[in-house]
């Protein structure tokens, strides 16, 4: 990465949160500070505080003290969650939802009158260019791990994956077709977002030089990122690691857009390898193994 890249993004940064005013002790004009108001929003209609924690990136102890400044406002509740004991549920008082609603009228005045001087081209421009950042800063947050095949996580999410294909094929997907974990003889690649699983997928050998990757998923609250084609290169990259020389992969016409991406990931179509009912389609694509010049 070029130093000129991360200045120029550090600068953006800085006009940004200059332009907005997100560093003000008193946010948007109310008697609070930015922690405090982006709790707000994100507690919503209520939030267990593990998932605040995560989506938020706090520590504990940092969170517990935030929490702690909106209840003496009287602005939130801390309480048990209703079905299990264990986890703590924040939630809005009236007065706090009050509160939010002032910030998002307060919020939505500034951005008006920011945007008030442009044309409807140039916001149209500005917007677009927005959803680009914001797609490619999504992306960049993404943390793509190996994880062990029998995880939790990873059996949920491949379970995501095999209710979806039941959906979509026409005669349906048995979820008893997915690859037992002890039958992951490579890597198990889990996506996450804000400690959320939102893609998976895993590769295997099958037989000298040669593996197939199965399994690439990524959630539909995903979707459009580019996290399929980040998945399909890091299951490529370690089964080059592993010695493979050549990758394959089968998949049903009805997904036409796995198709698209493989072909131009370089897939070339061969004849079927599997005894899979679900891969009317084989690909394969050459790749350097690892030690290779």
């Amino acid at each position: 990465m070029e130093a000129d890249q991360i200045e120029r993004f550090r600068d953006f940064n800085r006009y940004y949160t200059r332009r907005l005013d997100l560093l003000s002790e008193n946010y948007l004009g109310q008697d609070r500070p930015l922690g405090q108001a982006r709790l707000l929003f994100e507690i919503g209609d209520g939030c267990d505080l593990r998932e605040l924690r995560a989506r938020l990136g706090l520590d504990s102890g940092y969170l517990s003290r935030l929490l702690r400044a909106l209840e003496e406002q009287g602005l939130v509740e801390v309480e048990p969650h209703p079905s299990d004991g264990r986890v703590r549920v924040a939630r809005l008082t009236t007065t706090g939802r009050r509160e939010r609603d002032d910030l998002d009228d307060r919020s939505r005045e500034r951005i008006a009158g920011l945007l008030g001087g442009l044309s409807d081209e140039q916001r149209a421009e500005l917007i677009a260019a927005q959803a680009r950042v914001q797609r490619l800063l999504r992306l960049a947050a993404v943390r793509v791990t190996a994880v062990p095949p029998a995880t939790e996580t990873a059996r949920e999410c491949l379970r995501r994956y095999a209710a979806e294909l039941n959906e979509r094929f026409p005669e349906g997907y048995d979820a008893a077709s997915l690859t037992p974990a002890a039958a992951v003889t490579g890597e198990q690649l889990l996506a996450g977002e804000e400690g959320r699983p939102v893609g998976c997928g895993l590769w295997t050998r099958l037989g000298p030089g040669v593996a197939e990757i199965r399994h690439l998923w990524v959630a539909p609250e995903a979707r459009g990122l580019g996290l399929g084609r980040l998945l399909l290169e890091r299951l490529e990259q370690g089964a080059a690691r592993d010695g493979a020389g050549t990758v394959r992969l089968g998949t049903h016409t009805a997904l036409t857009e796995a198709i698209a991406l493989y072909r131009r990931g370089g897939y070339h179509e061969i004849a079927d390898y599997s005894d899979s009912p679900y891969n009317q389609l084989a690909f394969e694509k050459r790749v350097r193994p690892a030690g290779t010049a």
